[in-house]
């Protein structure tokens, strides 16, 4: 009886100490939104910017999906493209929100587990605005997903950021600050020469913090026996049904797979190319005639497809829209959303009438 006693209370105990990781590990993570949420990171739900409601009578919601340049990788939210997007469709008379799904570093793999995962949001339009992050093509596809990925986010809807921040400040630390480096060098990619050897301390500390990162990967890890995630698209080889070639396979069958289970739903779709990505001018053109090809083949005569070339829209060296001819400032963004809108009105007035 005495060894039955002390078992239970050895597994009351057990899980008492489990439940108070738990509630100390949320509590960080709630107060890490808190913290972050309106500045450069993610509200609760996994979204840039404050939270939406349910849609109010006449509301035309907007979903904008695509890697830090959609997001707005080094400005507050509310000068991110979706939410200049926003201000300028309400002063055109259109009752609109733009909600801002873009995720660092995701390219557009990630359009169609995003949009499924945001479905509940009752969006009326999808803006697709990616093209960077898939610039190296077939020989090494993005496939990031880092929400889906997550699976207290696919069984809650909740997106816990505390095993983020801890990874992202180790990477940090390890690559000299330079965050964007460093999620070059975990996909395989050349990062530059190297110039940054972290010293003992630095080390150190990212190591201690890759741990605590894990402490909370682990959850997901045993959660996962119970919720499995959605089932990988085909890999990239042979002759692709969307009729494009190398290097360009999988970045059209992600953009045809998106487009066509929002199209499949109901929801027109716009495309938009990113400016001329300097680096890579001649590629990016390339990259973009076989996804704008590809549009034209799958949806002909569709009005809810749209493709806006935006190409030439700004010169990422003019550093007087681009701090690091990639991301844009506040100015350059402006000059995508004042693209962006009247195309987001021609479809809202079309679903409008379909109503």
């Amino acid at each position: 009886m005495n060894r039955r006693k002390y078992v239970f209370f050895a597994l009351a105990a057990m899980a008492l100490s489990s439940l108070l990781v738990l509630l100390v590990a949320l509590s960080a993570d709630i107060y890490l939104h808190s913290r972050a949420e309106r500045s450069a990171g993610l509200n609760r739900w996994g979204y840039r910017g404050p939270v939406v409601g349910s849609k109010r009578p006449g509301e035309i919601r907007v979903v904008m999906l695509g890697g830090s340049t959609a997001f707005g990788y080094g400005v507050t939210w509310d000068e991110a493209i979706p939410a200049q997007l926003e201000r300028l469709l309400n002063a055109s008379g259109l009752r609109a929100t733009v909600v801002n799904l873009g995720f660092n570093n995701e390219g557009a793999y990630s359009f169609l587990p995003t949009l499924q995962d945001f479905a509940y949001l009752d969006y009326d339009i999808v803006c697709l605005y990616e093209g960077y992050n898939d610039l190296i093509g077939d020989q090494l596809p993005n496939r990031s997903l880092f929400r889906h990925e997550s699976v207290v986010f696919r069984l809650t809807g909740y997106f816990p950021i505390l095993p983020l921040a801890l990874g992202e400040k180790a990477l940090s630390l390890r690559y000299g600050g330079d965050l964007n480096a460093a999620y070059a060098a975990t996909r395989g990619e050349s990062a530059g020469p190297t110039v940054f050897r972290p010293n003992i301390a630095q080390r150190t500390s990212a190591a201690a913090l890759e741990t605590a990162s894990a402490v909370g990967e682990s959850l997901s890890r045993q959660l996962g026996r119970w919720s499995e995630p959605g089932a990988e698209r085909s890999a990239v080889g042979g002759t692709s049904p969307t009729g494009c070639e190398a290097p360009w396979v999988h970045y059209c069958e992600s953009v045809h797979a998106a487009a066509q289970y929002a199209i499949g739903a109901g929801k027109p779709v716009v495309l938009s190319s990113q400016p001329l990505f300097l680096a890579e001018m001649q590629r990016h053109r390339d990259q973009q005639a076989a996804v704008a090809g590809m549009l034209a083949r799958k949806f002909p005569g569709n009005p809810n497809v749209r493709y806006v070339d935006l190409i030439d829209a700004i010169d990422l060296s003019d550093t007087a829209f681009s701090f690091d001819t990639m991301h844009l400032n506040p100015e350059g963004n402006a000059v995508i959303a004042q693209r962006l809108v009247d195309t987001v009105r021609a479809l809202a007035g079309l679903r409008e009438g379909g109503r």
